[in-house]
């Protein structure tokens, strides 16, 4: 049997009718800038804000422009200056250390162990170097974050949480977003809520969120906004935060808003998806399954598998077989970054020394999407084909 996948990987669900109807409002409204609303009406990007801050169990939200955007602005939130170090994840995506650079500050890359998280003893090793961990919680995988927060506790760390791909994800209960002082997360076409661009904060800490309001760009409107600290806080940093404008706009967050109700369900239809792969690989000869804790409730909106130590041109011809039979996969190992795919050694702003082990991980990872608009069925074809062409790659080498 030589089955071919016909489905399209970046093709995503449509908006829902009740978001395009909020968002042709809004047009209708012409009131697109955030301050820009009618007496009476708070404006669709407050309310965004008021409801995410609801649902992810937090004091205070913002909405911005980006996730990457959301990154720089914790960074400069939480005090990071240029010149500082700031640790993070050898296993992320550009826009992670681009916003540490984006600052003036030093990424310091933190390993990555076969589970696809962070290397807590390699953390707890490099503590000293820096007041600050950016932790990404890389194509959805959460680390222990009760001996992560452990750790970073005692050394007088404080970490911000990159939930680009954990939106709606816990650990033991815990929403991803809620350890840290802050969440960041991203609305952009690929992750778990859809509006193009864009990108939400999550705090607890009104000092920090105060901060980050300013820096957004709110020009002392700051007591329009329905989930940030009172007033009184903005008054000790306001004449002190310069304006770095990133504010999300009301069509956006229309369109937001509507999806933001249905993510519980979204979540779990993701989930079903990935299980139905995550099955369809086990026992592959040549290929690890990423096995999920017990305590991570996961949104498995993407599969990573390991194809551990095997030659560059053995995983390239893998590739290449799959491409032929429609599937598209993306791979960390490759010397050159290409598209969403790179490592923490092709960002020669932030130059590292080489780590082996993480090296050793890196050169393995597969990754692929797995987009809503694929059915179970779909799910089924995609493992089987993976399987049958890993299987054919690794008898013949």
């Amino acid at each position: 049997m030589n089955e071919k996948f016909t489905g399209n990987f970046t093709q995503q669900e449509p908006i829902p009718d009740a978001a395009i109807e909020a968002a042709v409002a809004v047009m209708k409204s012409g009131r697109l800038h955030r301050y820009n609303v009618a007496a009476g009406d708070p404006g669709e990007v407050a309310l965004l804000e008021q409801e995410f801050a609801a649902a992810m169990g937090a004091k205070y939200a913002l909405a911005v422009a980006s996730g990457g955007y959301a990154l720089a602005c914790a960074l400069r939130a939480v005090g990071v200056k240029p010149g500082d170090k700031v640790l993070t994840n050898a296993f992320t995506l550009a826009p992670v250390p681009g916003a540490i650079a984006s600052v003036g500050a030093v990424p310091v890359f933190v390993g990555v162990t076969e589970d696809l998280v962070i290397d807590l003893d390699d953390l707890a090793a490099k503590t000293g170097q820096a007041d600050v961990l950016m932790l990404s919680h890389m194509r959805g995988h959460l680390c222990d974050m009760d001996r992560l927060m452990t750790i970073c506790n005692a050394a007088g760390v404080k970490v911000i949480e990159d939930c680009a791909h954990t939106m709606g994800a816990r650990w033991r209960g815990r929403l991803s977003g809620t350890d840290g002082v802050i969440g960041c997360y991203s609305t952009q076409t690929y992750k778990h809520l859809n509006s193009g661009e864009g990108g939400l904060m999550i705090s607890d800490d009104p000092n920090i969120m105060a901060r980050a309001v300013m820096l957004s760009g709110s020009y002392m409107l700051y007591d329009r906004h329905l989930a940030a600290p009172d007033p009184a806080v903005f008054e000790a940093i306001k004449y002190d935060t310069p304006n770095i404008s990133g504010r999300m706009d009301n069509l956006r967050a229309a369109i937001l808003r509507v999806q933001l109700r249905d993510l519980g369900r979204q979540c779990a239809r993701w989930n079903d998806r990935y299980r139905v792969v995550e099955e369809g690989l086990r026992h592959t000869p040549g290929l690890t399954v990423i096995d999920r804790p017990e305590a991570e409730d996961y949104v498995g909106s993407s599969i990573q598998f390991l194809l551990l130590d095997w030659p560059e041109d053995q995983i390239a011809d893998l590739l290449r077989r799959c491409l032929a039979r429609g599937v598209e996969l993306k791979w960390f190992g490759g010397a050159e970054p290409s598209g969403f795919t790179s490592r923490y050694d092709s960002w020669r702003y932030a130059p590292s020394p080489p780590m082996q082990a993480t090296d050793r991980v890196l050169k393995g990872i597969v990754d692929m999407r797995l987009p809503l608009t694929f059915s179970l069925e779909d799910c089924a074809v995609l493992a089987r084909i993976i399987k049958s062409e890993v299987g054919a790659v690794w008898q013949a080498g």
